[in-house]
């Protein structure tokens, strides 16, 4: 028997100075388990999209060309940047970013033109497929680097402003949207209805379309519109998660990526008690199960990423791992991040 389950798990871990608190009264004993008897290493990776940029051989990190062709829209020869809409709330002196906001398509479509309009000398182009996924179309490379907004989400967006040769010059366009959207009239309506504005655009994942993308797996199964769009671009179609990993590793040989962003996701909006809802699932439908089909010989190993800043970490567990039992067993947020 030689499959192989890939699992890729963003923000597993969490600080040290919440973990204990948030994962109190958690029952992890497999999770616990499969963590303490693994063997262990570094991954490379600070991001699930890094992760994927790596895993499906894109360069740097030009994500948007991919989302942008699983939008049913073609990317061309343009370079694209994704303008993900934002709230940005002043806190104390800083400017934090809140994404995964509600945004309906018709507030996308009314505010894309009115930035159109307003920078249409400029040669930008906003587009949104979407209406929490909109892009900036440009004719060339603006030769910046930037941050995904996951990686921002509930930070001073400060330190992730873009950088590069023409870093200034888009902080200035980042200062102008601002404005435009702020004084938007739907934004007016949005307060009135107890929501959040959309005052920003989160540009990060430029870049031009790749020729080819290869997935790393013959099968996958997930959560996350990032990894599906992925898949797709590689040829492959991605499976909606199943409530049971079981179904993940049926008919035979071969490897399943199975891509889980319900924790990302969660901590994203800041509900910590989503985060223990989909720990608690991953612990009973996926890690629980796998653990017993390692122990079986039904899996030949299970490789678990966890993609989280400088401290990602890779745990791979094979059938002679489980029995493992010198391996002193530490709850989950004996991992957490420091």
């Amino acid at each position: 028997m030689n499959t192989h389950v890939h699992f890729v798990v963003p923000d597993l871990f969490l600080p040290a100075e919440i973990a204990a608190q948030v994962s109190s009264g958690l029952r992890l004993p497999a999770l616990e388990k499969f963590l303490s008897r693994a063997d262990v290493e570094a991954l490379p990776q600070a991001s699930l999209e890094d992760w994927l940029c790596a895993e499906f051989g894109l360069a740097g990190q030009a994500v948007a060309p991919v989302t942008l062709q699983a939008d049913s829209l073609q990317p061309g020869s343009y370079f694209w940047l994704r303008a993900d809409p934002v709230h940005l709330r002043i806190a104390h002196d800083q400017l934090v970013l809140q994404p995964a906001m509600p945004v309906t398509a018709e507030e996308a479509g009314q505010m894309c033109a009115a930035l159109n309009r307003h920078f249409a000398d400029d040669g930008l182009h906003f587009v949104a497929p979407d209406p929490l996924r909109w892009y900036l179309r440009l004719e060339r490379d603006p030769h910046i680097a930037t941050t995904s907004v996951a990686q921002v989400a509930g930070k001073n967006i400060h330190p992730f402003l873009p950088q590069g040769q023409d870093g200034l010059r888009w902080h200035a366009i980042l200062n102008e949207i601002q404005m435009l959207l702020f004084a938007h009239p739907l934004n007016e309506v949005r307060t009135q209805r107890g929501e959040w504005e959309i005052n920003g655009l989160w540009l990060w994942g430029g870049g031009y379309a790749a020729a080819s993308l290869h997935c790393p797996a013959g099968r996958v199964c997930t959560d996350s519109a990032l990894a599906a769009a992925f898949a797709a671009a590689a040829g492959v179609v991605a499976e909606a998660l199943p409530d049971d990993a079981k179904a993940c590793v049926a008919g035979g040989e071969g490897e399943t990526l199975v891509v889980w962003d319900g924790l990302r996701f969660a901590l994203q909006c800041g509900d910590l008690g989503a985060w223990r809802e989909s720990l608690q699932r991953l612990e009973l439908g996926f890690i629980q199960p796998l653990l017993q089909a390692v122990r079986s010989g039904q899996v030949e190993k299970v490789t678990l990423d966890v993609p989280c800043g400088n401290s990602s970490r890779r745990f791979v567990l094979r059938r002679r791992d489980t029995w493992k039992f010198w391996r002193r067993l530490r709850p989950l947020h004996g991992h957490s991040l420091m």
